[in-house]
């Protein structure tokens, strides 16, 4: 079979799709738009389709037509989410302003994702008879903070065809960072541990005029996010390292009032299980001291959000020379470092093989491209057949390894 062929063939067919899912963007885990359209799209493919009753998630399993029941099974994944974005492309198919959808944007790619997942399980159905296995489309809301796997996952998810699933893979695309076309990935560490520190500095107002009558929590929580800086340094080995950025401060109404409190959020990416563990405690611990160091009561607490995303050693290796034989040598290249990103795809990979690639979908030269979850992420989506190539590829090599 030539999977790259006959996806090109349904080039057009893919790309309207994404157009269309581009038009309607949801956010969270309650998709019911996306979830409808996408369930007309793959309803004809004679898939046994279930929707979750927690989100409105779409599990589909195709069954091959060799060994029935007996052979090995693959999961193949695609996120659905958008994010609360207004766009700011020009693009024709951009969701209308005045509309439902006109708050959110599809400015990480997902729709792309989901139009690829759609191909991919095209092009599985057409050589049903010759997969000696069953394949798991994953159908995801709620990746883009909302831990979407983990509802998925306690749905069964990873056992929807009967048995438990012996690989999974899936794939992201980026508007910035990689050329159009360009596949990377790495084995080991590829996208960041992420937790979420909330600070609350709990003091006393008064008028601005006279500090030493109150107790003024905004230079103790200013201090706190130079310090949280300085604990990375200086407490965290810099070849595993820590990101800390503080993305939320908010404390008074006025010039010349002292606040009774502020409050501030900072996102936590890291590498290792040892580190994420670390600067969950030292974190709070440090925020704690210092405002009893100036004698305030604060309220710190650590969440933690999406584990390491690792990409299996052995699925890493066979992925990308799928990738290099499919696409051709010069397409894959296998990336340096870890992204700081995350994403709760970890949670699948935490608990069978598998391997998460990137792909490279600027619309513009890299030079000006706008990053994932801009709102000016422009995205080609000439690359979605090679997408969707791609998974249907390594949905049928792996099931004929066995």
């Amino acid at each position: 079979m030539d999977l790259l062929a006959e996806s090109t063939e349904l080039a057009n067919d893919l790309i309207a799709l994404r157009r269309k899912l581009h038009a309607i963007p949801e956010v969270g885990l309650q998709l019911p738009v996306t979830q409808q359209a996408l369930l007309a799209e793959i309803e004809s493919l004679g898939l046994e389709i279930t929707t979750g009753t927690a989100v409105s998630s779409i599990t589909a399993v195709l069954r091959g037509g060799k060994n029935p029941g007996d052979g090995p099974v693959v999961l193949l994944r695609g996120d659905m989410d958008a994010l609360p974005v207004v766009e700011k492309t020009g693009e024709p198919f951009a969701p209308a302003r005045d509309s439902a959808h006109g708050d959110a944007m599809h400015a990480c790619g997902h729709d792309l994702h989901m139009s690829g997942l759609v191909g991919a399980a095209r092009l599985l159905t057409a050589h049903r008879d010759e997969l000696p296995g069953d394949v798991v489309f994953m159908f995801q809301p709620g990746e883009e903070g909302f831990d979407g796997a983990s509802y998925m996952l306690d749905e069964g998810i990873l056992d929807a065809a009967g048995r438990r699933v012996d690989a999974a893979y899936g794939l992201h695309v980026f508007s910035g960072y990689f050329a159009k076309g360009q596949v990377t990935a790495r084995p080991g560490p590829l996208m960041a541990a992420s937790g979420g520190l909330h600070v609350r500095v709990i003091g006393a107002g008064g008028h601005g005029s006279a500090p030493h009558s109150s107790k003024d929590p905004i230079p103790a929580a200013a201090e706190m996010v130079g310090a949280l800086q300085t604990l990375v340094t200086r407490t965290i080995n810099v070849f595993d390292p820590v990101v800390i950025t503080v993305g939320s401060f908010h404390a008074g109404t006025k010039r010349n009032i002292i606040p009774d409190e502020a409050v501030f959020e900072a996102t936590v990416r890291s590498f290792s299980k040892s580190n994420a563990e670390q600067i969950a405690t030292d974190a709070v611990r440090l925020c704690e001291s210092i405002g009893a160091a100036y004698g305030l009561t604060v309220e710190a607490t650590f969440e933690g959000e999406y584990p390491l995303t690792v990409n299996n050693d052995a699925e890493y290796e066979f992925a990308a020379t799928t990738a290099r034989e499919l696409l051709g040598a010069d397409r894959f290249a296998e990336l340096a470092d870890p992204l700081t990103g995350s994403e709760d795809f970890s949670r699948v990979l935490d608990e069978v093989p598998g391997a998460y690639l990137f792909v490279g979908a600027p619309k513009l030269d890299l030079a000006v491209s706008a990053t994932n979850h801009s709102p000016l992420a422009a995205f080609d989506d000439s690359v979605i057949p090679d997408c969707a190539a791609l998974l249907a590829e390594l949905a049928v090599r792996r099931l004929n390894r066995g």
